[in-house]
């Protein structure tokens, strides 16, 4: 029986970009562990979830709540969800600590993970700088609190990571 290479998507919530960026580094990293790699925002992917074997689901943190089109994504596929194999990050503090330690995802992405028995969660520093959009992010930033936080290689770690664990995962419904 011939194996095929597992098509993974990864889908984000973003406002600024920041979180887009994560995913796109996720994506490449498990296109050279040799998965087949879509990377595309949350509300323009929830409807394609049968066509892959793995689930990649991202959202920035804002105020304690994952971006709005992460959460809704998790909600009307959740039954796709739940039949394949799913991970999920978040991404925003603005400060190093997510690189210094894990972080426990906030209570609604726990509730997320548990309903669709998410594989694993990590949470990784977030961006703002004086771009952002909206006026709490924008009075974040003039009051000295913005910065780049991403650690791209503790993320490329946790890519790899899951690229193992997909590599190892039964075939999924895509390639039933």
């Amino acid at each position: 029986m011939e194996r095929r290479e597992p098509r993974v998507l990864i889908a984000y919530g973003t406002t600024n970009g920041s979180t887009a960026e994560i995913a796109e580094r996720i994506g490449d990293v498990l296109s050279k562990e040799g998965c087949v790699t879509t990377v595309r925002s949350a509300d323009a992917a929830w409807r394609s979830v049968a066509e892959y074997d793995a689930v990649i689901l991202g959202g920035a943190l804002y105020m304690g709540r994952w971006h709005r089109d992460a959460r809704r994504f998790a909600r009307r596929a959740r039954r796709e969800l739940t039949a394949r194999p799913v991970w999920l990050f978040s991404s925003g503090p603005l400060d190093p600590s997510a690189s210094d330690r894990d972080i426990a995802p906030v209570p609604g992405v726990r509730r997320i993970a548990a309903r669709i028995d998410a594989r694993g969660h990590a949470t990784f520093g977030g961006r703002l700088d004086q771009n952002a959009r909206g006026r709490m992010a924008r009075m974040l930033v003039n009051s000295g609190k913005g910065g780049d936080f991403r650690d791209f290689e503790h993320i490329s770690a946790w890519a790899r990571q899951v690229a193992d664990e997909i590599g190892t995962a039964p075939e999924g419904p895509a390639g039933a």
